[in-house]
Order: structure tokens, then sequence, then C-alpha cells
């Protein structure tokens, strides 16, 4: 019976008109699991919800679970509590729910739990938002061999091995054997979501993720890779590698990173190609030209001399050593993200511009449809903030 309450209040409150609800109409039709991801998204633990609105962490996870629902007072202590709206805990939209498990994250060492949480949450609002814009504008279809997110399947399979996969797939997307522009343009032309979070303590700590359990395949790379673009690419064929490699399986697992990175490796700088043009001895020179040739760093560079038999151990380690002294020389620094727009993602960014003029959509009726907060909205599509600034002046 109450899930059917749920539907009539809803219908009652829905669509453009969800910012209309009550607290008790949203009592009424609560969705716990709203509760749960809105949480995530704060990287609150449930004692310190309960703290906030004055409830035991036991009725929080109640709440959560829907065996209660909280009291129509505390909806608007709730929403201000994790900054979201109070319709955010209405029923009846789409909802991208992602088991952590089936995440992949590039690094796990420094990542606390709440943290991988919160990461999980961004991915499943960036699907919602993919959803909505999907609704409006064909977005590329999704061409990733061996994908079957939700129903959609490319019917296309790789080898399993990291670097015959990664070989397979460049001829697949007809990539030939040379170095690759626009790895992330190249990503969403062939359908596979890419964001950016915005800077904060977590999504420093928590680094790049990815996960193949939604019906689009979705790539976040966190702002602690913007600083080196040959980093960030390398990290984004990274997280192609897993989509690819270990799309059915659970994350966690050294082995997955070390193919993943193998991959990327393969992916990036072909060994059939690359081997011809490395040096057999250590030349800084020839490696900083490289470097701007195939958009790998010269540590990716030296890795792959030593792997490839070109360098011994020794000689490599030496390399590392002599390489620290000139990361601030030029050829050698890191150079920001920023200055290489065919390495920041444009797909939802250009579909909200699609849907806008052809739909007529504004931020403001996206954020209402997805009851989310406009800033929101314009974070996750990737919007600059159009608010002026008030300077004063002494």
């Amino acid at each position: 019976m109450k899930d059917r309450e749920q539907l009539r209040i809803f219908d009652s409150v829905g669509g453009s008109r969800t910012s209309q609800a009550s607290p008790r109409d949203i009592a009424n039709a609560f969705e716990g699991t709203r509760l749960t991801q809105a949480r995530r998204l704060a990287a609150l633990t449930k004692k310190e919800v309960a703290e906030r609105i004055g409830v035991s962490p036991a009725a929080v996870g109640q709440y959560e679970a829907g065996a209660t629902s909280p009291r129509p007072d505390l909806v608007p202590l709730l929403a201000e509590a994790l900054s979201v709206p109070m319709a955010f805990f209405l029923p009846g939209r789409p909802h991208g729910k992602l088991d952590g498990a089936q995440a992949h994250f590039r690094s796990l060492r420094n990542a606390r739990a709440y943290q991988r949480a919160k990461a999980v949450a961004f991915v499943e609002q960036v699907w919602e938002l993919t959803y909505a814009l999907e609704k409006r504008v064909h977005l590329p279809p999704v061409d990733l061999p061996g994908f079957a997110g939700g129903e959609v399947s490319s019917g296309e399979q790789l080898p399993p091995d990291p670097i015959e996969a990664a070989r397979a797939l460049r001829r697949y997307w007809g990539l030939g054997t040379g170095p690759i522009s626009h790895l992330v343009r190249h990503l969403e032309a062939h359908g596979i979501v890419v964001a950016f979070p915005r800077q904060d303590e977590d999504s420093v700590t928590v680094d790049a993720f990815s996960t193949s359990g939604l019906p689009r395949p979705i790539i976040v790379l966190t702002p602690n890779r913007f600083d080196d673009v040959y980093r960030h690419r390398f990290t984004g064929a990274h997280e192609l590698g897993h989509l690819v490699l270990h799309g059915d399986t659970a994350s966690g697992d050294t082995r997955q990173e070390r193919e993943a990175d193998a991959f990327a490796a393969e992916f990036l700088t072909p060994r059939d190609s690359i081997i011809h043009e490395l040096p057999t001895r250590t030349d800084f020179r020839r490696l900083s030209e490289l470097r701007l040739t195939w958009g790998v760093s010269v540590d990716s560079l030296l890795y792959r001399c030593r792997e490839l038999g070109l360098l011994s151990n020794s000689a490599a380690s030496r390399a590392y050593q002599r390489l620290n002294n000139l990361r601030d020389q030029p050829g050698f620094a890191s150079e920001s993200v920023v200055g290489y727009p065919g390495e920041q993602p444009v797909l939802l960014a250009h579909a909200f511009e699609l849907a806008a003029h052809e739909a007529d959509l504004s931020v403001a009726a996206l954020a209402r449809e997805l009851c989310w907060t406009v800033p929101r909205v314009r974070e996750l599509i990737g919007l600059p903030d159009q608010r002026p600034t008030l300077r004063l002046v002494p």
C-alpha cells in the first residue's frame, strides 16, 4: 500500500511541480535511497546527520532502509543538512544505483570508505544527468567492445590480454598505430561519459575511477591529475582499460591495476611503433621530444625503455634520479590540462547547449526535473559560474 501511496503523491506533486511539494507530502512519499545518496554526497555519517536533525543514528538508518519515514518537520532539516532541495527525497525519478564494487578506483591506498562512497554517489548523479539530457538529445552510441551495461551491448569482444586488447581496440576505433591526439574527445565520441568533479579534499584523495555498471560507461578524472596533461591522459587510458578488461568483475584487485597500466601503455604508445623511436641510452632531449609527440610523460617513456629492454634496470634507476632534477625545466615541467581543450570533456555541456536551443531547456528546468540545486546542475554539466563577483574598494 505504501508504494501505491507514494506513486499517488508523486503524481500529485510531480513533473515541474515537485518543488511545490509540502514537507508532509514528501514525508509520506519519502525515498530512503535518496537519503543515502545525499548523505554520501555530503560525506556525512548517519551519526552526523542524526546530530544535525535531532534524532538517533538508528532512526536515520531506518529512513534509509525504508522501514520508517521521517516526520514532516524533519524533512526541511534533512534538506538543509545535506544541501539538497526537499523534493530530492521524492520517488519517481531514474536512479542510477551503483554498488561500490562496480567502480574501479585508480588508487585505494589513501581513500577512506566514505570518500569512495561519495565518489560512487557522484557517478550515480552523472548518469542521472546524462539520462535527462539523452531524453532530448541523441548522444553518441556506446561503441565499446564487450560493454554490456544495462541492456546495451556492442556484440564485440576484446582479447583478455591487456596488450592484445589495446591493439584490438585501436584497430576497432580506427586509430592506426601512431600517437593519439585528444584522448578524452575520442572517449566521448565513442559514447563514454567523462566527468570532472570540482576540486575538494575527497576528490583529490580518491583519484580517478570508472564504472561499467550503468547503461553508459563513465570515467571520472579527478583534479589531482589536472596539473599534468600527460599523467591525465595516461590515467584516462588506464580507466579505459578497466572498462574493456574488467567490466564484469569486482574492483580492488592489484592485478587489475597492473593490467590497466599495461593496457594504457600499449594503447598510447604501441610497442611496434614506439620501439624504433625510443633511445637505446638515456637521452633526455630525445625523451622530451617524444613526450610532445606521443602525449605521455618522460617517466612513462623511461618505463617503456626499461620494459622493452632498451635500458637496464640500473640505467633506468639512474635516469629517474636525474629526471627529478629536471622537473622544473622546459620540456619536463608539468603542463596543465587547461591548455589542452581536447583533453577536457564537452559531451554533457554540448548536449545541454543543443537541448537548450532545440528543446528550450534551461538550467533551472533541468534542476527542477532532477530535484537538484541549480549550482549542482551547472557543476556536473561543466558550465562556468556566471554569478557576478562583488569587489569592495577600501
